[in-house]
């Protein structure tokens, strides 16, 4: 297939031993995150790395350190009230419970094997901080990636205060009571209206509920979700990954992963959801590895077109 051409090749290495920069990378929103700092030398398992997040636990906030390096044990630290409970999801959190899909590496269809291969060090973590995974995503909802990297930095810079521990300059994402006491015309300077205010304020609303609900199987877990006036399938298949290691979300309604999955796996340039399902099928129990393995090692959709010029939301 013509994708093959464009694809990186993949390199073999040990698949027991965990990229963790590329694991851990899906944590993060831009490089001007108030909330999470991801710094490696992107060199793979064998690279040089850290990774800092600030994020609010069931007993109060605290900060995540983990440091890692060629032929030494990757080593975390923790502060703030919520020290012990973040320390404890360490494991999930950097892919240590996800054994991975090695029958995926010799799957008959060449992309899906290329790719899985390519990526058979990068494994599904589990946050567990649907609060924290929500907040961010929600912002995406409607407009580009880069607008919605600048409104959750202004967001966190306005409402968030300082994170436990030594680090100058990183936040804690914004308190579910600061957040749902806003008035909605507080966040229109930012560029976020009403149709994403209310989500946001809502998942607030409902934040002590969802340590419960990170515990659950993702099909309740995205059920009870779902239920959350604003939160639909896109921010749900978007959450459940990085939030409870999900390897099945899929982000039903996002505009680009559906060309992205049929240009790679039937040489479509374009394609509905219910196309993308499709080809996904064979793959259920693992479609969110594949879309995922795809995404960092496969081709990009064709363009067609002018460039559509995009306004920011808050001139619209």
């Amino acid at each position: 297939m013509a994708v093959l051409d464009r694809m990186i090749a993949a390199k073999t290495s040990d698949s027991s031993v965990i990229d963790l920069g590329a694991t851990l990378g899906w944590y993060g929103h831009g490089s001007r995150d108030p909330t999470t700092w991801i710094e490696h030398d992107g060199s793979g398992i064998a690279g040089v790395g850290r990774f800092v997040r600030a994020t609010w636990t069931p007993e109060g906030p605290a900060t995540l350190m983990i440091n890692w390096a060629p032929d030494v044990a990757p080593s975390a630290d923790t502060w703030g009230p919520g020290a012990d409970w973040l320390l404890a999801q360490v494991p999930a959190m950097t892919g240590n419970l996800d054994e991975g899909a090695p029958h995926l590496e010799i799957d008959p269809h060449p992309v899906v094997a290329a790719t899985a291969l390519a990526n058979r060090n990068v494994r599904f973590g589990a946050s567990a901080t649907l609060y924290h995974e929500l907040l961010p995503t929600i912002l995406g909802q409607r407009i580009t990636y880069g607008e919605a990297k600048q409104q959750w930095n202004r967001l966190c810079r306005g409402l968030s205060e300082a994170a436990p521990g030594p680090f100058t300059r990183l936040l804690l994402p914004p308190a579910p009571d600061v957040l749902r006491r806003q008035p909605s015309w507080w966040f229109h300077p930012l560029g976020i209206e009403h149709k994403r205010v209310n989500p946001l304020i809502e998942v607030a609303r409902h934040s002590s509920k969802m340590w419960d609900w990170a515990e659950l199987k993702p099909p309740e877990a995205a059920r009870r979700l779902c239920a959350i006036p604003g939160v639909g399938v896109w921010t749900v298949g978007c959450v459940l990954g990085p939030a409870l290691g999900d390897t099945d979300a899929v982000p039903v309604g996002d505009y680009h992963v559906k060309n992205m999955v049929a240009w790679n796996l039937a040489n479509e340039a374009r394609a509905s959801d219910e196309r993308m399902l499709q080809l996904l099928e064979p793959y259920t129990g693992q479609r969110g590895r594949v879309v995922r393995a795809i995404r960092r090692h496969g081709g990009g959709a064709p363009k067609f077109g002018p460039k559509q010029r995009l306004l920011p939301m808050s001139s619209w």
